[in-house]
C-alpha cells in the first residue's frame, strides 16, 4: 500500500491531499491571494488528521512542480523537500499543467478532444501545453501570448477544452466553435493522486537536495513606487 502526501501551490489555490494506491482519501484546499505561507502547513496537518495517519505512515511526498507562481512554487517545493528530509521519504514532482489536464479527464472520462490547461502569467500571457485525451503531450509546456490567431491549427479539426485561471482571460480572444472554456478549479492536489502513484511505482524520484521548481520564466523583481 502506497500512501502519498500531495501538495499543490502553483496558483492562488492552496491544496493538499492524501492518496492511497492512487485514490484520494483526504483533501483540503482554498483559493485566496497570498495564503500559501500561512495555510500550507495547517492544511497538511488537517489532511493527516482527516486520513487518520501519522507522518511515518507516508511512503512519499508529491509536489506540483510548475509552471506557475514563483512564490507559490517556492513555498510548496520548500515544504515538500523539508518533509522529505525530515522523514527520509522520496520526492515526486508532477508537472502542474499535466495535473490539471488529468483532473479534467477524471471529471470527463468520455472526452475525446484536446485539453489545453492555462495558468495566468501576466497581461495576455499564459503558461500552457496541449494534451490529448490519453494525456499524451501534443504541445510541450511553454509561455504563450494569446491572440485571435492562437491555437488555430488545433481548433481546425479538434474540440479543445481550455481550462485553468489563464483560460478565463482568453475566452474573449479565442472565438471558435470548437473552443470550449471550463473555469472550474483544476489546480487541486486531488488530481495528482493517480499520477503520483504511477511515478512511485516506477521509482521516478527527484534528488531532494538539488530539485528546483519548474518556473519556466525567470522571476522579475519590481521596485515599489514611492508614495508621494
Amino acid at each position: 500500500m502506497s500512501t502519498i502526501l500531495q501538495i499543490e501551490t502553483a496558483t492562488s489555490v492552496c491544496s493538499v491531499a492524501i492518496s492511497v494506491n492512487g485514490k484520494t482519501i483526504a483533501v483540503k484546499e482554498e483559493k485566496a491571494a497570498n495564503i500559501h505561507a500561512s495555510s500550507l502547513t495547517l492544511f497538511i496537518a488537517d489532511v493527516m488528521e482527516m486520513a487518520a495517519i501519522s507522518y511515518t505512515d507516508l511512503d512519499a511526498i508529491a509536489v506540483s512542480k510548475g509552471p506557475g507562481s514563483y512564490t507559490g512554487l517556492r513555498i510548496g517545493v520548500s515544504t515538500a523537500k523539508g518533509l522529505c528530509f525530515a522523514l527520509d521519504k522520496p520526492l515526486i514532482a508532477i508537472n502542474t499543467l499535466k495535473m490539471m489536464a488529468n483532473g479534467y479527464l477524471l471529471q470527463h472520462p468520455n472526452f475525446g478532444g484536446l485539453i489545453c490547461p492555462m495558468i495566468d502569467a501576466r497581461r495576455m500571457e499564459v503558461f500552457t501545453a496541449v494534451f490529448d485525451h490519453h494525456l499524451n503531450e501534443v504541445e510541450n509546456t511553454h509561455a504563450k501570448i494569446v491572440d485571435e490567431k492562437s491555437f488555430v491549427l488545433e481548433l481546425q479539426s479538434n474540440y479543445v477544452s481550455f481550462i485553468g485561471d489563464g483560460a478565463e482571460k482568453c475566452k474573449a480572444v479565442i472565438d471558435n466553435p470548437n473552443a470550449h472554456f471550463h473555469l472550474e478549479n483544476y489546480n487541486s492536489a486531488a488530481f495528482m493522486s493517480n499520477l503520483a502513484y504511477a511515478a512511485y511505482q516506477s521509482a521516478e524520484f527527484e534528488d531532494v537536495a538539488y530539485f528546483e521548481p519548474f518556473y519556466l520564466k525567470d522571476f522579475v523583481f519590481t521596485t515599489p513606487k514611492k508614495k508621494v
